[in-house]
């Protein structure tokens, strides 16, 4: 695929990937996702033209190129969201590219990206959780593997976490303090209160851990003695909940779904769990708070001056 894309395009998809990583602290996974739909796309209109893209040939790219890219997209059967996350990549690139090489990129930038209903996430009730962190304690018969498995759900949904977040935590963050300092998304920093529930979680799990929990090591131990793979958490949480009953959409990223509606339930302000979270925007914190109508409304009346 590569062959069909110039050096000089290569190069300059190189140094924008480069840019991401260095300045924007681009996850790796993401520089690869956007490397990959950058490719395909210049690919495309290789095959589309007749002939290599090179970067004059990008600043070429007209407003019937694209449209011919998003409905050759389309009849592969890519999703909407996926072409619209393709087209965002190719937008990004479009933009950097624009800027060192002095065309006009109108025709790439105001291309719409196919409409898609984005689904809301299901969070758990709050019984529903509980239940889904004691039944989560018998799905092992080894003691500190049951205990390792409810440190970390316990962790994912009194913090908030990621599960990549919570699997990051070394043994240097035992036991765990009153607050956490979390590196989520792109490298960015949040402090995160420490529920005593996760707490009294990780010090059981500690004391009845078998291996050496070195500060720098990992603090969830695999079975032998390896960082722990969160498939093995997600299978734990799928095994939990056919038991349970529960719809296939309690996973373990639904427990952070859950720690951010029950705290708005409570009352806790948006902008406060946003932090907490580790959001960049605002409204995908709303996606994650699946707050009915009438716990909205008594929000509102305390908060409002003349709801008092």
């Amino acid at each position: 695929m590569t062959l069909d894309i110039s050096p000089g395009a290569r190069d300059a998809l190189e140094a924008w990937l480069s840019h991401l990583r260095g300045l924007d602290g681009a996850a790796e996974n993401t520089l690869t996702a956007y490397g990959r739909d950058v490719t395909a796309f210049l690919a495309f209109h290789a095959g589309h033209r007749g002939g290599p893209m090179g970067l004059a040939e990008i600043g070429r790219i007209g407003t019937p190129d694209m449209r011919a890219w998003m409905a050759a997209e389309r009849m592969r059967g890519t999703a909407a969201r996926s072409v619209a996350r393709r087209l965002s990549a190719v937008k990004s690139f479009t933009r950097w590219l624009s800027e060192r090489e002095g065309f006009d990129p109108t025709a790439i930038l105001s291309a719409r990206a196919p409409k898609f209903r984005k689904p809301l996430p299901r969070p758990l009730a709050q019984d529903a959780a509980k239940e889904l962190i004691e039944t989560v304690a018998h799905q092992h018969t080894t003691p500190w593997i049951a205990a390792r498995d409810v440190a970390v759900v316990t962790v994912l949904y009194g913090c908030g976490l990621r599960i990549s977040e919570g699997l990051g935590l070394t043994g240097a963050d035992a036991p765990l303090p009153d607050v956490l300092r979390i590196r989520g998304k792109g490298g960015k920093e949040r402090i995160v209160p420490v529920l005593p529930a996760a707490r009294i979680a990780v010090d059981r799990y500690v004391a009845a851990c078998p291996f050496d929990l070195t500060p720098t090591g990992p603090l969830f131990r695999g079975a032998r003695g390896g960082a722990l793979n969160p498939t093995l958490i997600s299978g734990v949480v799928a095994r939990a909940r056919m038991q349970l009953g529960l719809p296939s959409s309690a996973t373990p990223h639904a427990l952070r779904h859950s720690f951010a509606t029950h705290l708005l339930e409570a009352g806790g302000d948006l902008r406060a769990i946003q932090e907490l979270l580790g959001h960049a925007s605002l409204s995908t914190t709303q996606a994650y708070t699946a707050v009915d109508t009438v716990h909205l409304m008594e929000a509102y009346a305390r908060a409002h001056p003349h709801g008092r």
